[in-house]
């Protein structure tokens, strides 16, 4: 399912900006591609809840297929309407499939994987996810060369509507019914607020701390290292540098997931925080490839626990509320860590320097929290 939905996914949208410039003016086309990126960032954070109440109210598979016909209706809207605006009403039905399914595909995990494997069954899933990441744009690229850009992007996402019709079919054979289960869907975020346990709520804390320090610098690395530093490198370097990156912490999934699964999530999800509080800091001191490589290798680090974390919120979530507890918990993330980067912005206007260690100082609230608040169990 991951792969098929993601490879529509992936083929297509990395190449609606191309297309928006297609079909508008050069000003109004500014204007959609502007909204474009600010809809993948919100809805992405507001999707997250909703994905989860709906899991929890239809049960994981009809909640799939729902997810998947919203998709499959906005790939309908860019194929048969070509104009900017229906290509926006159709990317709110399909750019964050990922985010509105997540919740979903996390419970059926749960379900699926017994407890102590579960570290490693979400690191099989962040392996598969990156497939469509790696193979979606190389296809997508390829009907572009093909028939252009405009015919191209629509045949995409008519390959893409495919691809998620195939997915559709082999959910509703494959997965077990699960709507008659008895759960009761809680449509309130403050009621279920008050149903997290303290040991999830001490996770989410932290995590938000440490996804200041992530977000902080994150749009300004590029600039650090081919403008910044002391011997700047150039964009294609800096491409070579974020594969190193992607490479490492691929390297990274199974070992650790084997090891967070035999001795307790707690210590594996701290070093992950602390990979990701010393990256700003050293990138401050990376002044040329050599120590940038080095820097980049401990960036792919910051996945190192990663899906330990994952595994680690769906153990701490009370029992008949992971799917809609998994959600919530990456409404109020991601919807705070929004506001990192504007912060981040400012502070570099004011010194690249301050941003990187403003970041840094977030980066050690979040990790001394954790390893004061943190629990591998809920009591």
């Amino acid at each position: 399912m991951i792969v098929l939905v993601g490879m529509g996914e992936h083929m297509a949208e990395r190449f609606l900006p191309l297309y928006l410039q297609e079909l508008a003016q050069a000003s109004t086309a500014v204007m959609a591609i502007g909204l474009l990126a600010g809809m993948d960032d919100l809805l992405s954070a507001l999707y997250s809840f909703p994905g989860g109440y709906l899991s929890d109210r239809l049960g994981t598979k009809r909640a799939l297929l729902f997810f998947n016909v919203l998709s499959m209706t906005g790939y309908l809207c860019v194929i048969l309407i070509p104009a900017w605006w229906a290509v926006l009403v159709g990317a709110a039905l399909f750019i964050s499939w990922s985010a509105i399914s997540l919740p979903a595909t996390m419970d059926l995990l749960a379900k699926m994987v017994p407890k102590n494997r579960r570290s490693m069954g979400v690191s099989v899933l962040a392996l598969v996810r990156r497939v469509p990441k790696m193979l979606g744009p190389v296809a997508g690229g390829a009907c572009i060369a093909v028939w252009g850009v405009a015919q191209g992007v629509r045949a995409a996402f008519m390959l893409a509507l495919l691809l998620a019709v195939a997915a559709a079919v082999m959910q509703q054979l494959l997965i077990a019914d699960d709507s008659q289960e008895g759960k009761v869907a809680e449509a309130s975020p403050l009621r279920l607020w008050r149903e997290m346990p303290d040991s999830l709520r001490n996770l989410l804390a932290s995590d938000i701390l440490i996804r200041f320090c992530e977000r902080i610098p994150d749009a300004f690395v590029i600039i650090w290292a081919t403008r910044y530093v002391l011997h700047p490198v150039s964009e294609l370097t800096f491409g070579w540098l974020s594969a190193i990156e992607n490479i490492t912490a691929v390297l990274v999934y199974f070992p650790v997931a084997y090891l967070a699964d035999r001795f307790g999530k707690k210590p594996f999800v701290l070093i992950t925080f602390v990979f990701f509080t010393c990256f700003p800091l050293a990138l401050m001191q990376a002044r040329s490839f050599g120590p940038l490589v080095a820097v980049f290798v401990l960036r792919g680090l910051k996945e190192f626990g990663e899906p330990t974390r994952k595994a680690l919120i769906m153990d701490l979530a009370p029992e008949g509320r992971k799917a809609a507890m998994f959600g919530l918990y990456y409404l109020v993330r991601d919807v705070l860590v929004a506001f990192a980067a504007f912060g981040g912005a400012l502070l570099w206007r004011v010194s690249p320097e301050l941003n990187l260690e403003v970041a840094f100082c977030f980066g050690v609230l979040g990790t001394l929290w954790f390893a004061w608040r943190g629990r591998d169990e809920a009591p």
